[in-house]
């Protein structure tokens, strides 16, 4: 059974309050060679950056991480306050209108204080207590929206670990098939031989026998593909075990699929017959889509 990988694509959010504040935190991951966190945070709150790096670096190894903020702050607690300069503005202008036109209507106390800018709503000075309340609570809220955002990567992994462990399996019966493959049993080989040493020896009459050997043995060389069987049976082995380990395993899992590749490319040149020749593309195939399945992996 697979152990626990982890994709690099997923979406996380949590919504978090208080006092009069509302905030919502929202975090995304998609494929990256390495951990490359960005964060997006209100002004007033930038000394959060730290804490959502350090955060998202204990989760994760590999992906690149948005961490955005949206925060609002209610006017629950606020209280009215003149603002001198603007009220000072305010009736200075109409007193020059007065002074212009003596016939106007007098403006209200309603008309004054509607102006902009002559009443702000303040919010009231936060003690020491209070921020860290706030801080604590906003760093419980971005946690809970990264361990959302680890636990979807979790479950993507979860089914890209039981498709490569079906591309390991298919791939270990595709090497099988290559091993008994007819054209590599003995009989085969030799009355392959047995026609290309009749070929080279027709081909010159003065072709001297022990010359004639060293071409045959050489061609036997190049169709014995034992060694290419035996690392692809190592291969999806060392593949197992990884899959079995869990874990930030992607680079090690890329580089073995590079590893299937060569000795898939290396069986087809040396196929000396179409039915292993097939087995050498359907291998291509299946180790093609095996790397794609690798390249969302952590």
């Amino acid at each position: 059974m697979a152990g626990t990988l982890s994709s690099m694509t997923g979406f996380g959010r949590a919504d978090g309050a208080a006092g009069a504040a509302r905030w919502t935190w929202e975090v995304r991951s998609v494929n990256g060679k390495g951990l490359d966190v960005r964060v997006r945070l209100p002004g007033g709150l930038e000394s959060l950056e730290a804490v959502c790096r350090e955060t998202a670096g204990k989760l994760f190894a590999r992906g690149n991480i948005t961490i955005g903020l949206s925060y609002q702050r209610g006017q629950g607690d606020a209280v009215p306050r003149i603002n001198e300069a603007a009220l000072n503005a305010v009736l200075a202008a109409l007193e020059t209108i007065r002074r212009r036109v003596p016939d106007a209507a007098p403006v209200g106390l309603d008309g004054i204080l509607s102006q902009r800018g002559v009443i702000e709503w303040a919010e009231p000075e936060e003690g020491a207590a209070e921020k860290e309340a706030l801080g604590s609570a906003l760093r419980a809220s971005l946690e809970g929206a990264l361990a959302a955002l680890a636990e979807m990567r979790r479950s993507e992994g979860r089914a890209i670990a039981e498709v490569l462990a079906g591309q390991l399996a298919e791939i270990a019966r595709l090497t099988a098939l290559a091993e008994a493959a007819p054209c590599r049993q003995p009989e085969a080989i030799r009355a392959r031989l047995a026609t290309q040493v009749e070929a080279l020896a027709g081909a010159s009459v003065a072709l001297d026998p022990a010359r004639l050997h060293q071409e045959a043995a050489l061609l036997a060389t190049k169709a014995d593909i034992r060694e290419e069987l035996d690392r692809l049976v190592a291969h999806v082995n060392a593949a197992t075990v990884l899959l079995d380990a869990g874990g930030p395993v992607g680079r090690k899992l890329d580089f073995l699929a590079q590893e299937f590749n060569r000795e898939a490319n290396t069986l087809c040149s040396k196929s000396n017959g179409t039915e292993l020749t097939a087995v050498g593309l359907e291998l291509k195939t299946v180790i093609d889509q095996m790397r794609e399945q690798i390249q969302n992996l952590e």
